[in-house]
């Protein structure tokens, strides 16, 4: 049927209907002489019309508009004309299911057609799931990649810190961290082994080495005489007027003044409290001795110490031939009395382990030679591990304002009034470049626009400045962005109550041998994330 056939059999349906009221016939269908006009009264004047031809049965026919008119309330909620026309689409698609395309009717029940209306389908649930899992998978993935480009550059900005306060990367002085082996300022290679406790693994593979004893030390060669180099003529303002220019630019951008020559703190340079670096001098006194605590801690984002462990090591370097004949005395009865839950002590396995349980006394099982000269060598460590050790507890809150701007809340909390930290830089990630707007502070800070990160500063921290805090704003609506926060700082107090009590020459002299103790405390990884 065409389009104008069926435009014409609706416009006919009115008149024949109000023949039909005029007559008061209560038939449900009306027949002219091609088609029959099967119907159904609704609401407000409305029709449920069904087009046939005379051939068809009727009985069918109705059993179908009865069908037809169920499943209009049920698809549409309602049988105002409103409704109806709100739900059109959705009606055609009902009607669909209830009539084939050659108008017969099809042998469904009310339940199948909402079944059909569904379009349930397993393979489209399938295709759905699958892709949100890469989605996940693809969004987990820039997480992780985004957490691990942070991590990098907070280690980075980390290492810069450690290297301008003088204790990172090389040890500075004689007799660093390196512990029972390799690293630091060594002579020879095999003397503890080559692992070494601490940052360098382990008590080494080979012991005291081979090249350690039995042999004297290597003698030193003469320095050459300094060469003598023509003197050039004058020269007028060299590169006077493009430094000068370079530092013009780098104050107008509030950068740090640029050197020809790189600094210790690389790229990224704070510069809050750094001491200025110098060549270490030689050593006065026969015996070097290093007392070394490094601290792990990982906190929550609301201060709560989640782990904490402190690893020791008690050095030694001997720097003349008496400093090699020693063996060093400690408090013993101190340490098994303060010292019980928790805490572990390993001697080497080259120092006599009973005369350290009886009576604190470090020293070799065979004496030979004594300890290798010009060798930092670590012969005794300890652990810890318990939340009460970390000495500073930090808080962060950032609030996103709803405005593009995030307000964040910083204190910290000296919770150990027997520690003195100094140099204590707080690193705040901060999500982007633009500079914060400092709102209240104790204490200083610097920001780094090159790595987006904000450093709060103090000089030190202790029982008479035992808190502080620090509010600003910056742009952003990020809140996961403030993390993890960072805490680095340099101390001499150590954590534990260790002490040389004495250092006694061995091998046929007698007497106290002169020495210098360093002690130091840092932190390995001081984190609130």
């Amino acid at each position: 049927m065409t389009r104008l056939r069926v435009e014409g059999l609706l416009a006919a349906f009115p008149k024949l209907v109000n023949i039909d009221t005029a007559e008061s016939r209560q038939h449900t269908f009306v027949e002219t002489d091609s088609v029959r006009y099967v119907y159904q009264p609704l609401e407000n004047q409305m029709y449920l019309l069904l087009i046939t031809t005379k051939a068809s049965n009727i009985v069918e026919d109705l059993g179908t508009l009865r069908l037809m008119a169920k499943l209009i309330p049920d698809v549409t909620g309602s049988m105002d004309e409103q409704a109806i026309n709100d739900n059109a689409f959705e009606l055609i698609f009902a009607f669909d299911e209830v009539l084939t395309s050659l108008g017969y009717r099809d042998d469904v029940t009310l339940s199948t057609i909402r079944t059909n209306l569904l379009m349930d389908s397993h393979e489209e649930k399938m295709d759905i799931m699958i892709k949100e899992s890469k989605m996940k998978e693809a969004k987990q993935q820039m997480a992780d990649k985004a957490k691990d480009i942070k991590e990098r550059k907070m280690a980075n900005l980390k290492a810069t810190l450690m290297d301008q306060n003088g204790f990172g990367g090389e040890s500075k002085t004689p007799g660093g961290m390196e512990g029972f082996g390799g690293g630091g300022n060594a002579v020879g290679n095999s003397n503890f082994g080559s692992g070494g406790y601490g940052d360098s693994g382990g008590y080494g593979q080979s012991g005291f080495g081979e090249s350690s004893y039995g042999q004297k030390p290597a003698i030193e060669e003469k320095p050459a005489a300094p060469r003598i180099v023509a003197k050039k003529g004058m020269v007028i303002g060299a590169n006077k007027k493009k430094d000068s220019l370079m530092a013009a630019m780098a104050a107008e951008d509030n950068l740090l003044p640029l050197s020809s020559k790189k600094s210790a703190g690389g790229s990224l340079g704070f510069g809050l409290g750094a001491p200025v670096t110098s060549t270490p001098a030689a050593p006065s006194t026969p015996l070097t001795l290093v007392m070394e605590e490094k601290i792990v801690v990982a906190m929550n984002r609301e201060g709560g110490v989640e782990t904490c462990e402190i690893k020791g090591t008690l050095s030694l370097t001997a720097n003349t031939q008496q400093g090699a004949l020693v063996e060093i005395a400690v408090n013993k009865s101190v340490l098994s009395s303060q010292c019980k839950n928790n805490w572990s002590f390993q001697t080497h396995p080259k120092i006599q382990k009973q005369n350290y349980e009886k009576s604190g006394i470090l020293g070799l099982k065979k004496i030979g030679d004594g300890f290798p000269l010009q060798r930092s060598l670590g012969i005794l460590r300890w652990s810890y591990g318990s939340p009460d050790a970390a000495p500073l507890t930090i808080n962060c809150w950032p609030e996103n304002e709803g405005s593009g701007a995030i307000n964040v809340n910083v204190e910290f909390e000296l919770v150990r009034s027997d520690v003195l930290l100094e140099n204590v830089n707080i690193l705040i990630p901060l999500g982007t470049t633009d500079p914060p707007v400092i709102e209240s502070i104790d204490g200083s800070h610097k920001h780094d626009p090159r790595s987006g990160v904000l450093c709060w500063h103090h000089d030190s921290i202790d029982v008479n400045n035992s808190s502080g805090s620090l509010e600003f704003t910056v742009a952003g609506s990020d809140t996961d962005a403030f993390f993890p926060v960072t805490i680095m700082f340099n101390s001499q107090s150590l954590l534990c109550p260790i002490e040389v009590t004495s250092v006694n020459a061995i091998g046929g002299a007698s007497g106290a041998v002169p020495n210098s103790i360093t002690k130091s405390f840092i932190p390995e990884s001081y984190q609130c994330a």
